[in-house]
This record gives C-alpha cells, sequence and structure tokens, in this order.
C-alpha cells in the first residue's frame, strides 16, 4: 500500500478503494501477543523432545501440563518456526470383503483380544536383538515388551504366563504365523488356559493392523533414533518408552489422551487462547489457585 501511494502519488481513500482493501486494515499495524513467546518456547522444546509428533500430540501434551491452548494457534506457531513431521504413509489394504462382512474379530472391551508380534533391531556392535510386544487392541495399551537376543516359544509363554497372572487371560489373541506364534506347546497351553488363537492370513500383516501400528511407533519414536551400545541398556530404554507410551504419549484414536495415564488429570476448560503461565492447583482441594 505504501508503494502504491508513494509512486503514483495518490491517498490512502482511493488507493484503498482501488485495491479493493477497507481503511482499517492499513491504520492498526498487527502486533503479537504478549505470551506469545512464552508459549512458542514450550512447543519448541516439546517438538525437540518427541520429534516425531505432530501440532495436534504436541497441543495435548501442552494441556497437560496445564495450558489453556487452542490446536489452530498451536498450528499456525508451528508452521511460522517451521516445524514438521516428514513421514511417508504407506498403503494398507483393506479391512473389509465385497460382501460387506469383516475380515477380522473387532475389539469391543478390555481384554477382548490381545495382539503379540516380534520386532528387530541391532545393538551398536551390529549384533539383532529382538523384541516381543503385546497389546491389548481395546484399550490400546502395551503389555510388555520383552528384549532379548533370541526369543523362542519358551520366552513367549514365559511372557504370556506372567501377563496372564497380573491382568487375566484374554477372550483371543491375535498374531502372524511365526513359528514361536504356531509351535504346538504355545496352541496347547493357549488352549488350556481359555484363550483363543486368531492367526492371520500368511503375507497379510494388515490384519494384525494394532500391533504392526504399535510396532512402527516403535521404530519410529525410540528404535530409529537411538543408539543401543549394550543390550541392558536397550532393555532399559525399551522399558522407559513402553511406559511414555502408556501414561504419557497422547494417542489419536484416544481422543489425544494416553492409554493407562498414572493419574487422573482435571480436564480444561475449552479457551481460545493460552495463558501465561501454567495453572497452580491447590495441594489439598485441587482447585485452581488465582
Amino acid at each position: 500500500m505504501d508503494h502504491v501511494i508513494g509512486k503514483l502519488s495518490v491517498s490512502l481513500r482511493r488507493a484503498c478503494r482501488v485495491l479493493g482493501q477497507h481503511r482499517s486494515t492499513q491504520r492498526k499495524a498487527p502486533a503479537a501477543r504478549p505470551e506469545e513467546a512464552a508459549l512458542t518456547a514450550p512447543i519448541i522444546r516439546l517438538a525437540s523432545e518427541y520429534g516425531r509428533y505432530g501440532y495436534r500430540r504436541i497441543t495435548a501434551l501442552l494441556r497437560m501440563e496445564g495450558w489453556y491452548v487452542n490446536h489452530k494457534r498451536v498450528e499456525r506457531i508451528w508452521r511460522r518456526e517451521g516445524l514438521k513431521v516428514p513421514k511417508k504413509q504407506p498403503k494398507r489394504g483393506r479391512l473389509w470383503l465385497n460382501d460387506g462382512s469383516c475380515i477380522r474379530l473387532r475389539p469391543s472391551w478390555r481384554n477382548h483380544v490381545w495382539a503379540y508380534d516380534f520386532v528387530m533391531a541391532r545393538t551398536h556392535d551390529g549384533r539383532a536383538f529382538r523384541m516381543l510386544t503385546v497389546i491389548d487392541e481395546y484399550t490400546r495399551e502395551c503389555q510388555a515388551i520383552t528384549t532379548a537376543r533370541t526369543l523362542k516359544s519358551d520366552d513367549v509363554l514365559h511372557t504370556l504366563t506372567g501377563l496372564f497372572t497380573q491382568r487375566g487371560v484374554p477372550d483371543h489373541i491375535r498374531s502372524d504365523n511365526g513359528a514361536e506364534f504356531t509351535a504346538h506347546a504355545v496352541r496347547d497351553w493357549l488352549g488350556r488356559v481359555g484363550a483363543k488363537t486368531l492367526y492371520i492370513e500368511p503375507g497379510s500383516p494388515w490384519e494384525n493392523g494394532y500391533n504392526e501400528s504399535f510396532n512402527s511407533k516403535l521404530r519410529d519414536e525410540l528404535l530409529n533414533t537411538e543408539i543401543f551400545y549394550s543390550m541392558k541398556e536397550a532393555t532399559i530404554l525399551v522399558e522407559r518408552w513402553r511406559r511414555h507410551y502408556n501414561t504419557i504419549r497422547p494417542h489419536s484414536s484416544l481422543g489425544y489422551k494416553p492409554p493407562a495415564p498414572e493419574t487422573i488429570l482435571p480436564h480444561p476448560v475449552a479457551m481460545a487462547y493460552a495463558t501465561l503461565q501454567p495453572l497452580q492447583l491447590d495441594g489439598n482441594s485441587g482447585q485452581v489457585l488465582t
């Protein structure tokens, strides 16, 4: 606008009329909110700490820290700071047949359907190790991740025995057709304790979609970002990530809440903008301190 006025020597009124802009848009200079820097700092901190999280999960983490913030504002700051999560989404096969029927059992309650699978990684010396991941498909909670150089059917039985003792026996347990899962000892033992087996079709990992999705998050957020110098370090870091996944990490399918939070967080009142400081709660009454 200043260029047009100076170049053509016309008034502000005429320049706005020709360009189709209201004069009020030229009178008020845009100014950032006073708390903009205070909000930008935790966004960058969380984005740096959780490099594979998008702005929606960052918004959920900010609310858990006590910020009253709208996800649209976080997205605007996210784009302004040049933050991004480059991730190529692979194509997935359909879970429905042509007649409309579903080819896999859908979980309907806790302990209805569990799923387990193996994930492989390597320590810094190039030696491979395996992880047995077990999840509850309904709650999305990771029940256990067993880490060792080698895992066989006996290790599968040992892991399931501990979980069944602590959490009860699921109605169904889903897996692929790996030798560790189809072994006679595993199938016979599951039949005796009352858990029905659900084996996916060979070469169809999408039928075990919940566990495959969890394994991709494990690899994307931990295995691809950490160097494991020993098996002890790998075991500790994997278990720490599992606890973070269950208790802190926002899950999009659960309304950006963790599958098994350790504490019940106060539900923030919906507000359009962030406050300057996180909330402070009274230790006795739990009310917000003014």
